[in-house]
């Protein structure tokens, strides 16, 4: 425990990317009435990711992290959390088969409702209004009074993940991953892609592996039939967090809103809010780095965020873009090589690699996304450390936000179904591809 540390110290910091309230009695009473509800996770919980991710930060597992850019309060159902679900669930499979490996799973689901943006305000004609910054601070649509940034959103954003959390507790402990049953993982709008087909393959062989070994043990394998499934977001939202914040135990603070939460590219300043809050918390973080991080900064940073070292505790998620990797991972790793400290690395392949195309939708190539992510494991390699870890921007609906992939979407494909808010996803079929190709890479 830090005796220099609360969870409201991160207040005396500059923080960085919050919204102005209009209503400051209206902000305290929704953190108030926050501070008083029940915890979303519990400590055991987050505990137990710690101890997968530090196996992982070993090489004897790989991190899976995955789901939406920035969850929406109408995907709050049981369709859009079953899908999201069943991707991640096949992508794990695939990397295990490929891998041998354990596979730590990590949505980022549950509570990824607020989102940095580059500018304060969005202008539109002669109209100008704050920016959207996620359904937990304002609303999408472009009227004054959707755009207010209100309080009470927070509480929804709670209500949301609590609903959301709940539902994937009952699926994972009553029988839903239960790998004597794939057929509850199907997709129904992907079962004669040709991705779809060399997954049903994957799955007939693994399937007659399984009977192989019950007849042989005499017996079900009972251990095939749950799987731990993780909840993370982007700690952004700095009062929403502190509201969520609990000592337990007599261990030590815990944000109990989430099991892991992390800090983005544009909030990790040294001296920041986000830095403050995030060194006392006992969670499993993560810390994004970008291509204006320097060796010297990354290292003082660790420092600050893991000052004992501890396997689990911290998470590198590098985001350079296909073109800068080579020029940007080999100074950051080989300094915190150097240093002697612990982190397991993570690729976000997604996030550098962000463009607009020339009809002024904003999208990503698929070609683009796999060439960081088989760079990455071949730097990883050379330079004598481990990528780990996969942290991707995906859903399980039939969407066309990112150009490219098994299906070959152009530009002119965007508009067809282009759902995001913010940032493009990976569809099915294109995840699933990225699936095969990390599998490839770990053997």
């Amino acid at each position: 425990m830090n005796p220099h540390w609360t969870p409201e110290s991160w207040q005396k910091r500059q923080a960085q990317q919050q919204p102005k309230y209009d209503n400051p009695q209206e902000l305290a009473d929704a953190i108030r009435r926050l501070t008083n509800l029940p915890p979303l996770v519990t400590a055991w919980e987050v505990d137990r990711l710690r101890t997968q991710l530090a196996i992982a930060e070993e090489g004897n597992a790989f991190v899976l992290q995955g789901g939406d850019c920035s969850e929406s309060f109408d995907d709050c159902n049981s369709t859009s959390i079953l899908r999201k679900l069943k991707v991640l669930i096949q992508m794990s499979l695939v990397l295990i088969c490929g891998s041998k490996k354990k596979i730590v799973r990590v949505g980022r689901i549950a509570g990824q409702y607020a989102k940095p943006r580059s500018a304060d305000t969005e202008k539109r004609g002669d109209v100008e209004l704050p920016s959207y910054r996620g359904d937990i601070i304002n609303q999408s649509g472009f009227t004054p009074v959707e755009r207010r940034n209100d309080p009470q959103l927070m509480l929804r954003a709670y209500e949301k993940s609590a609903l959301t959390i709940n539902y994937i507790r009952a699926l994972s402990e009553g029988g839903f991953a239960d790998l004597h049953h794939p057929e509850n993982w199907d997709l129904e709008f992907v079962r004669n892609t040709p991705g779809s087909r060399r997954y049903q393959q994957l799955l007939e062989s693994l399937s007659d592996s399984i009977r192989f070994m019950e007849a042989v043990s005499a017996g079900e394998l009972t251990q095939l039939t749950r799987v731990d499934f993780f909840t993370s977001h982007e700690g952004l939202l700095l009062a929403f967090e502190q509201a969520l914040t609990r000592m337990e135990r007599n261990r030590g603070w815990y944000n109990l809103g989430t099991h892991m939460a992390w800090i983005g590219d544009r909030t990790r300043t040294l001296d920041g809010a986000h830095v403050e809050y995030f060194r006392g918390i006992r969670n499993p973080i993560g810390l994004k780095i970008g291509n204006s991080m320097e060796p010297d900064e990354l290292v003082e940073l660790i420092g600050i965020l893991n000052p004992e070292n501890e396997p689990g505790r911290l998470t590198l998620i590098h985001r350079f873009g296909a073109e800068k990797i080579r020029e940007r991972l080999p100074r950051l790793a080989e300094a915190v090589l150097k240093a002697g400290q612990r982190a397991l690395w993570s690729c976000d392949p997604m996030h550098g690699n962000t463009q607009t195309a020339r009809n002024g939708i904003k999208t990503r190539s698929f070609d683009e996304i796999m060439s960081e992510i088989i760079t990455a494991f071949r730097l990883h390699k050379e330079l004598g450390t481990r990528l780990s870890g996969i942290h991707l921007e995906l859903t399980g609906e039939d969407v066309t936000e990112c150009t490219g992939g098994p299906g070959n979407l152009t530009e002119s494909d965007l508009a067809r179904d282009y759902r995001s808010q913010v940032d493009p996803r990976l569809n099915y079929e294109q995840a699933m591809e990225i699936a095969f190709l990390i599998a490839e890479q770990m053997k």
